[in-house]
Order: C-alpha cells, then sequence, then structure tokens
C-alpha cells in the first residue's frame, strides 16, 4: 500500500481514519419545494447577465413552468427594476415571501427588502455571502420547477457560497463577444468545475446588431469568439444574442417578461428536456 497523503478525495482506500468530504449544502425553507436550480454567471459584469437571467425566467414561465429568481447580486440588484417590480417583500414567523411578477414568477432581491432601491449595501464579503444564504434557506418559494439564481460576476464570496449551499444542478455562463472577456470566463468555468457543479453551456451576448436598413449583422464588439471558446473548453454554444434596443427598453420600462421575441426560448426548451 503507497503512503497515505491524508487527501482522501483522491484515495480509494477505505481505511479507518477515511473521511468523506463535508456537505455544506443548506435546506430549503420547509415550505418550499424546488426541482431544479440552475446559476447564471459571468467571469465579469457588463455582459448582461441580469439581462439574460430574467429573459431565460420568462422564456420558461411561458413554457407553463413555475419560475423564480434569486438575485445574488447584493451589491447589484437589477432583477425587480426590470420586472417593473417596487414592492416590499413581505415576511412572517414563517418566512419570507417573494414577489411575484404579473407572469407569476417569484423574485427575492436585497432591493425588494431595503427602504429605497437607490440605497448602497456597504457591507462586508460574509455578510453579504449571509444574506444570499438567507435567501435560500428563510425564502418560502413554494413548488417550483426551476429557480434561477443570478450571480454576480467573478469569482468571489457569493459564488463560493451558492456554489457550496444551494444544490446548484447547474450554470449557464454569459459572455460577450471580446477574447478578453473568454479569458475571464474561463476562470469562472474553471471554479465550477472545481465545485463539481456542472457547467451546461455558454451563452453569448451583444454578438451582433441588425441593421433597422439593410438587415445586415453587424459585429459591434467585434467578431464572435464564442464557437472558438466553447471548442477549447469543451463546452455548447447554447445561444447568440443580438443588440437589441427594445430589449433595453423593456428592462428601463420594467417590462422585460413581455418582451418579444424572446432571444431564450430556445435555451428554456434544451433545458426543459433534462
Amino acid at each position: 500500500m503507497s503512503e497515505c497523503t491524508h487527501d482522501c478525495s483522491t484515495c480509494g482506500q477505505n481505511c479507518a481514519d477515511r473521511q468523506e468530504p463535508e456537505d455544506f449544502r443548506k435546506p430549503c425553507n420547509p415550505l418550499s419545494s424546488i426541482k431544479k436550480v440552475i446559476a447564471v454567471i459571468s467571469g465579469k459584469g457588463g455582459v448582461g447577465k441580469s439581462a439574460v437571467t430574467c429573459t431565460l425566467a420568462a422564456a420558461m414561465a411561458k413554457r407553463g413552468k413555475k419560475v423564480g429568481i434569486l438575485d445574488a447580486d447584493i451589491t447589484g440588484p437589477s432583477v425587480p427594476r426590470a420586472f417593473g417590480i417596487a414592492r416590499h417583500a413581505e415576511g412572517s414567523e414563517l418566512g419570507i415571501y417573494p414577489a411575484v411578477t404579473d407572469g407569476g414568477i417569484e423574485i427575492i432581491s436585497l432591493n425588494l427588502l431595503v427602504e429605497r432601491e437607490t440605497d448602497p449595501v456597504v457591507w462586508r464579503g460574509p455578510v453579504i455571502a449571509g444574506a444570499v444564504e438567507q435567501f435560500w434557506t428563510d425564502v418560502i418559494w413554494g413548488d417550483l420547477d426551476y429557480l434561477f439564481v443570478d450571480m454576480p460576476p467573478g469569482t468571489g464570496d457569493v459564488p463560493l457560497t451558492v456554489f457550496q449551499s444551494l444544490p446548484v444542478d447547474g450554470v449557464i455562463v454569459v459572455t460577450a463577444p471580446q477574447t478578453l472577456v473568454g479569458m475571464i470566463v474561463t476562470k469562472a468555468v474553471k471554479m465550477a468545475e472545481m465545485m463539481e457543479i456542472p457547467v451546461l453551456g455558454l451563452v453569448e451576448n451583444y454578438s451582433y446588431y441588425v441593421c433597422p436598413d439593410c438587415g445586415k449583422e453587424l459585429a459591434i464588439f467585434g467578431e464572435s469568439t464564442i464557437d472558438s471558446l466553447g471548442a477549447i473548453l469543451s463546452l455548447p454554444v447554447m445561444a447568440k444574442l443580438p443588440i437589441d434596443p427594445a430589449l433595453a427598453r423593456a428592462v428601463d420600462e420594467g417590462k422585460i417578461e413581455t418582451y418579444e421575441p424572446n432571444p431564450m426560448m430556445g435555451v428554456a426548451a434544451e433545458l426543459d428536456k433534462e
């Protein structure tokens, strides 16, 4: 027998000192039943991750599924505004009740709990991570087919908390055409792999702009790199999304739920095959 390295994760021996990896996952609220948890992540900000999360949730709801969004971007929450929700979340001794959109999507976000949505959140990392964990353990989600987690960019405290504390079934990685973004996205993919979370695929936002005069697709941010990035990472390309001023307008007006054509319908259909 080879000498013990005390790293049980790499050893197949069944010795008396063997220790299984500790499971840090937390149970959701007793009044909640959630079939699948999908996290939407990105390596950096500004790639439209929240818009992708919101349109994906709206697309899944249109397929007749019960859907929720956990806005884990504590310091930059934008999900309630995209759906036109200004009222506060309510609670009782049983837990916190999420806000519900006109289309039936349940949402929890820090902006639903603070007095004014413009109030800054000046918290250290552990406190922010604790708030995200409470969105999972204390919110009464009821019966959901899908809970989408809108993650903050990067590989810091919140993604680590979500990957360790929630039973994440898979992640979707959002990127943009620039090569630099691809490098940073690779970091996010590798983090998910380190945490043994399945990476479902890549979504490239801002891929092209359709000229309203001639109909030609113009690569405003440079030629798409998503296919080569997907090949390098051995991941499927789930969607290439255009630059659409109408989508930006829908977000600003709180009408993302009714935005058409929803570019994430195909992704929702693929997820719903699982």
